[in-house]
């Protein structure tokens, strides 16, 4: 038996490759399995090829895998594109339909199954998706009545005829697939599952129902790839704790809604991707200048302009720290599990109210859209934090004066009225102000209020500003990283530690204010640091020299091509790095 096993599906966008990898996954799910999966989509609705990967585990993965079990095809050009990725003997479920035919020089077994002609023959070709899901499910040898629970929850609503001829059309190929085989393949029969109940989710997912959690009950935004899951989501769950969704007419008017909504006392949440931060940046500097919090989230993709919507890159990061004009004080977080977009959520509207000011939740497309497999989230771990926020009754100001908003403080943070509290009147303007908000061009008033502003970042204080694994005290290489490649990280440096290296690991979770004093001294004591990132101009590693120096002995290993590192990546990088540090 094996303990993980990669599986993939794939086809013309809009034929049903989504909802295949849905059943699949959910139905492993159930059984106590860890998941993580890769989408590789068209940036069209329909048509255009796309494939879902899917790894299966029996321990926690965070890691798309470098080969392929069993390739699922609706067509040959499914084939073509992926059958590369199979180990020898690997497994290609394609409908016969398609004449389906393995390219020369791939050694794996291919199996037609007439996939669509089994779903005619229950009415309509829609079955189909279940028709290859069954048969991929059957060369695994796992109970059947889990998958046809999994069948039964998707499609309950649609009424139980539609449940029925779902579960047949898996029956059907199940049944045909292990003709052809003579049984569930030996080689692809998995360890047992803890069994332990799990979460299975995508980024945005969890980062909305951090939100909600938060106490968000307001979200302005424009649709947007990869972030308009968390609109979705929010749309039909909003309502429910009395909160709403409204879909602007573009990003700037969803960022000002937002820090309007949030100066109201509402926590408000707005999500886009590069080219809608980038409208938003004026806003972003009204925020800081105002001293209004707000919580704004960056999924990052492949730019610049459209750029290419649905694939991965962390390109964003110089723009969310110095996008705006002038100078203000702001957060970037950056969460790297499915655990951390929920808990950082939380935490950047916390951050927000306490040191009113802009945060900036940055992902990128493979955590944001990449389904992973979670452990339960612990609610107790809530806690809201709304600062400076005056809830009670205010003191009457003196006369001809005006509640001081922006009032000089030893911190830098003033206190917050809201609209229409008594002796909380004050001035909101984008232009330099006194303490109660009047405009004021003073060189004196000026300096000060630049200072104070400014000040604030340096009594912040965030949860695990970096994740490090340092298992040596000097190490041969340091690998650094951030967003959705720390899971690649660590697998590659278990390969690394099998051929006799010694590698430590740092994720950068908070990348303004710079966490230096943190992550010096993992720099100091390593031999020669890697920073890896998804991007062609190394933005993190320009951060680090920046803050906190060491440019001899970094050494960047950048992928811009649109798709994640994978494990085989990274270890062969670090391998030829060694042996070149060595001589």
């Amino acid at each position: 038996m094996i303990s993980q096993l990669s599986w993939k599906v794939g086809g013309q966008q809009g034929e049903g490759v989504e909802s295949t990898d849905k059943i699949f996954s959910t139905a492993l799910t159930r059984l106590g399995y860890y998941l993580y999966g890769y989408r590789h989509f068209s940036s069209r609705i329909k048509g255009g090829h796309t494939n879902n990967k899917i790894r299966i585990s029996t321990m926690p993965i965070r890691s798309i895998s470098d080969d392929l079990d069993i390739l699922v095809a609706f067509d040959q050009e499914t084939i073509d594109v992926n059958a590369h990725e199979l180990r020898e003997n690997g497994v290609i479920i394609a409908d016969a339909k398609v004449n389906p035919v393995v390219p020369e020089g791939v050694k794996a077994r291919l199996f037609p199954v007439p996939i669509t002609a089994i779903a005619e023959e229950l009415g309509t070709s829609l079955f189909k998706n279940m028709a290859a899901s069954g048969a991929s499910w059957a060369l695994l040898g796992l109970p059947l009545e889990v998958f046809n629970k999994a069948v039964e929850e998707e499609f309950g609503r649609k009424g139980a005829a539609v449940v029925e001829k779902n579960v047949e059309a898996v029956r059907k190929a199940a049944e045909f697939v292990l003709e052809l085989t003579g049984g569930p393949l030996p080689e692809f029969q998995l360890e047992p599952a803890d069994g332990k109940q799990k979460l299975f989710m995508i980024g945005n997912d969890a980062i909305a129902l951090g939100a909600v959690a938060a106490g968000c009950r307001f979200m302005p935004a424009y649709p947007i790839t990869p972030a308009s899951e968390i609109m979705e989501y929010l749309i039909k769950t909003l309502p429910k704790f009395g909160g709403t969704v409204i879909q602007t007419e573009d990003e700037i008017a969803a960022c000002t809604m937002a820090i309007g909504a949030n100066y109201g006392g509402v926590r408000t949440l707005t999500a886009s991707a590069g080219p809608g931060l980038s409208l938003m940046m004026e806003a972003i500097g009204l925020a800081g200048m105002t001293e209004t919090p707000v919580v704004i989230v960056d999924t990052q993709r492949g730019g610049p302009s459209t750029g290419l919507p649905t694939k991965q890159e962390q390109s964003d990061v110089l723009a969310m720290i110095h996008g705006t004009h002038g100078e203000i004080p702001k957060i970037v977080l950056s969460p790297s599990t499915i655990e951390e977009c929920f808990y950082d959520t939380i935490e950047a509207f916390n951050l927000a109210e306490e040191y009113q000011v802009p945060v900036i939740l940055l992902t990128d497309l493979q955590l944001s859209l990449g389904k992973q497999s979670s452990e339960l989230l612990d609610y107790n771990k809530i806690q809201i934090k709304r600062g400076e926020l005056q809830t009670g009754e205010l003191p009457a100001p003196g006369e001809n004066q005006m509640f001081k908003r922006y009032e000089f403080t030893e911190n830098g943070i003033s206190k917050r009225s809201l609209p229409g509290q008594k002796y909380g009147i004050h001035h909101v303007t984008g232009v330099e102000h006194s303490e109660d908000g009047r405009p004021s061009e003073s060189p004196v008033n000026r300096k000060k209020m630049m200072d104070k502003r400014l000040g604030k970042m340096k009594h912040m204080k965030v949860t695990n500003p970096i994740l490090v694994d340092a298992p040596h005290e000097e190490p041969d290489l340091l690998i650094i990283g951030m967003g959705s490649t720390g899971g690649t990280i660590d697998e590659a440096r278990r390969r690394l530690a099998d051929k006799g290296m010694k590698t430590n690991h740092i994720t950068v979770r908070l990348l303004h204010p710079f966490p230096v004093e943190e992550i010096k001294p993992y720099l100091e004591k390593a031999k020669t640091v890697v920073v890896l990132e998804n991007n062609a101009t190394g933005q993190l590693a320009s951060l680090i020299k920046l803050n906190v120096g060491y440019a001899d002995k970094i050494k960047s290993m950048l992928k811009y091509d649109g798709n994640p590192f994978l494990p085989a990546e990274i270890t062969k990088y670090c391998q030829e790095l060694n042996l070149v540090w060595q001589r």
